[in-house]
């Protein structure tokens, strides 16, 4: 009788064990909020939203035609198909990367590990810095491998991935001229690149106007008014067209807390000292949410939406899914945009080896299924990806391969194929237009 207790008991212990495990390896979601039992053609239940947006007729056009920028949508005819590209899919994009070959340097691809601001536990983590081209600052592996975005092959190749995504709206991470971020180099003069290389495959841009030293709210306005006058007349520039029917530009502020709001509003209100509003440079001016109280501040800073951006879900209470109803409640009700930022993932110890604690697993695409269906749930006007190429923070979407070296095992996509997130973006892209097709009725 003792021997079979203690085997009962053995058993037990090896049975919680793996439970414990298992419950370790799905670390991606809140507990309140679960995976989605509902995929892509299957009724969303959600808060209907009392704002109504103008949707413009949908155009049936051949590949490399030019586009209105207010279109919702654009449908090319194949000889085998019909597809789409959503303009009320963003994604954000990032130009910093660079290698010998086409820079005279590795950019990037060597990021410092950003050591911790308390010594203590900065001491227990690794430090120094990432040797591409087989030690990269990433826990992923391009497929491309570590490029530069100066190369035109691979600007091609990312356009055709994002065509290939359905997502209408290349969001660039965006600096003045001559101004890069801590890690970086000055990428300004790489912008009407993109802009033309996005135009041949039919794609709109928009401007992330990054945190970099000095920014105010009147560097700000000029940074708009240089915006506007060099790229307001390419093809590729991209215009929200607004309840009242107006196609204005669309501007992604990061970090905008760092500036108080009454700064801002000298900005983005119609009393403000160096007001935008009703000029030839006026526009849609979202602001980052991080934490509950932003919202207010966004409010009285005069900007016309909020976006989450963060790809870590329970982060931060703008990237908490179970926050974005209520977030889009407050914005039905103060008559702001919200727009939910999506990732597949979030993983970016290879930058900041102490930042487990963040670490969302991909669960092979539920993960990136639930956050599309818990935005999707919120009824949202347009939705952001985040986001095709931030490679450190293992938020990206693009064509990844597995890769072993001697001192590195890299994540990957595997069972599946390297194109499996821009797959299932399509997929909830295409869903997400028919059910705003049926919240607009």
């Amino acid at each position: 009788m003792t021997r079979l207790r203690k085997k009962a008991f053995i058993a037990l212990f090896l049975f919680t064990l793996f439970i414990f495990g298992t419950m370790m390896g799905l670390r991606t979601l809140k507990p309140s909020d679960g995976f989605s039992d509902l995929a892509p053609g299957m009724e969303v239940v959600g808060e209907r939203s009392d704002r109504r947006r103008p949707v413009p007729n949908d155009m049936v056009v051949s590949p490399g035609q030019s586009q209105l920028a207010s279109d919702t949508k654009v449908i090319f005819t194949k000889s085998d198909r019909d597809y789409s590209i959503f303009y009320d899919v963003h994604i954000f994009y990032y130009l910093w990367y660079g290698t010998p070959q086409m820079d005279s340097k590795y950019i990037h691809w060597d990021h410092v590990l950003v050591p911790h601001w308390d010594p203590k536990i900065a001491a227990s983590h690794a430090q120094g810095r990432h040797t591409p081209p087989e030690d990269i600052a990433s826990s992923f592996y391009p497929e491309l491998g570590p490029y530069s975005s100066r190369d035109p092959t691979v600007l091609e190749s990312h356009m055709a991935q994002i065509e290939a995504a359905a997502a209408g709206v290349l969001v660039l991470s965006w600096y003045p001229p001559g101004v890069a971020d801590d890690h970086g180099e000055p990428t300004e003069d790489l912008v009407p690149t993109v802009m033309d290389a996005a135009h041949r495959h039919s794609l709109k841009v928009a401007f992330h106007i990054q945190s970099y030293k000095g920014r105010t709210d009147q560097s700000v306005h000029d940074n708009i008014k240089y915006i506007v006058d060099k790229y307001g007349n390419h093809g590729a520039f991209y215009r929200f067209k607004s309840s009242v029917g107006k196609a204005l530009p669309l501007f992604y502020v990061y970090d905008s807390y760092l500036t108080p709001p009454e700064s801002w509003a000298e900005l983005l209100t119609s009393r403000g000292s160096h007001s935008v509003r009703g000029t030839a440079y006026d526009g849609v001016f979202i602001a980052l949410v991080v934490e509950e109280r932003h919202q207010h501040d966004i409010l009285a800073g005069g900007f016309d939406g909020m976006y989450t951006y963060f790809a870590s879900n329970g982060f931060s209470f703008g990237s908490s899914h179970q926050n974005w109803k209520a977030v889009k409640a407050f914005c039905d009700g103060n008559h702001l945009l919200f727009v939910p930022g999506v990732g597949p993932g979030y993983v970016d110890t290879a930058v900041r080896p102490w930042n487990n604690h963040n670490t969302r697993n991909r669960v092979n695409g539920r993960y990136y299924e639930t956050a599309l269906q818990a935005a999707l749930t919120a009824r949202p006007d347009v939705v952001a990806i985040t986001s095709f190429n931030e490679w450190h923070e293992g938020t990206q979407i693009e064509r990844a391969v597995p890769k072993k070296t001697v001192t590195r095992m890299y994540l990957d996509y595997q069972p599946h194929r390297p194109d499996l997130y821009l797959e299932l973006t399509r997929r909830w892209a295409e869903q997400f237009n028919k059910e705003k097709d049926k919240w607009l009725m």
